[in-house]
């Protein structure tokens, strides 16, 4: 019978095979794009940016149910590298990430475009070419994520103080061996994880909104052009982590 680590583990590793095919798909219709296919690929990039939404909701909805298990499993993964571990905010990425991401390849993007006019190349839709307004709504998003995100924060600051509160502390103080069971503790953790599993859920919820709405903002083709980059910079952290651990020695 696996354990709730390997149960854990499975579903992060599907899920990360899943982000691999998904961005094939994406992958093709940028390069259907490119070979002017205009209007079959608008068609095609809404239904693969709608396709990516519902893995991911399916994936944090897997989430939701495993953080039963091991919470604490999710908050510090063995399955991550050590360089994805650091980055970790309330066990998965901050979507603020999401726009600076955006911002990132909208300027790269740019410096690419008098060349692309010059040799006729220019791709219509990509980020290169987002427009004032869309600009303007996706830093009212920005600030409203990360007033999001701080309130999640300051909730997991102030749980992980309550661990220096009563009963735990006080209970630890008091026991004359350390480590020994206790009843009392057990319940506290218990609903310390409990608490934490909520905030968890809270976090997934506000990575999938944000998604949605900078999704929302972009055009079909530029929420491809972001998806694209997005999967490859969550694959390539999973493989330069590994790569980086080997030189560790830690695996």
């Amino acid at each position: 019978m696996a354990s709730d680590d390997q149960i854990l583990q499975r579903c992060f590793h599907e899920w990360m095979a899943i982000q691999e095919q998904e961005l094939n798909q994406l992958l093709q219709a940028l390069n259907q794009n490119g070979n002017g296919g205009d209007d079959l690929t608008e068609t095609t990039c809404a239904q693969l940016t709608e396709k990516s939404i519902n893995s991911f909701q399916e994936y944090i909805d897997k989430r939701a149910q495993l953080s039963r298990l091991d919470i604490s499993g999710l908050f510090s993964p063995s399955w991550n590298t050590a360089l994805e571990k650091s980055l970790l905010w309330v066990a998965g990425c901050r979507p603020s990430i999401y726009i600076r991401l955006t911002y990132a390849l909208c300027g790269s993007q740019v410096e690419f475009q008098l060349s692309e006019i010059i040799q006729g190349l220019l791709v219509s839709g990509n980020l290169g070419q987002i427009s004032a307004a869309q600009l303007r709504m996706i830093n009212d998003l920005h600030m409203k994520t990360i007033k999001e995100e701080e309130k999640l924060s300051n909730k997991l600051a102030g749980l992980q103080e309550n661990i220096a509160d009563q009963p735990i502390a006080i209970v630890a103080k008091r026991m004359s061996r350390v480590g020994e069971t206790s009843g009392e503790v057990d319940h506290a953790l218990d609903e310390h994880e409990s608490s934490m599993a909520n905030i968890l859920q809270e976090a997934d919820k506000l990575r999938l909104s944000t998604l949605k709405e900078l999704l929302s903002i972009l055009t079909p083709l530029q929420g491809v052009d972001f998806l694209v980059a997005s999967k490859k910079l969550h694959l390539c952290m999973h493989e330069w982590g590994k790569t980086r651990d080997n030189r560790h020695g830690r695996r």
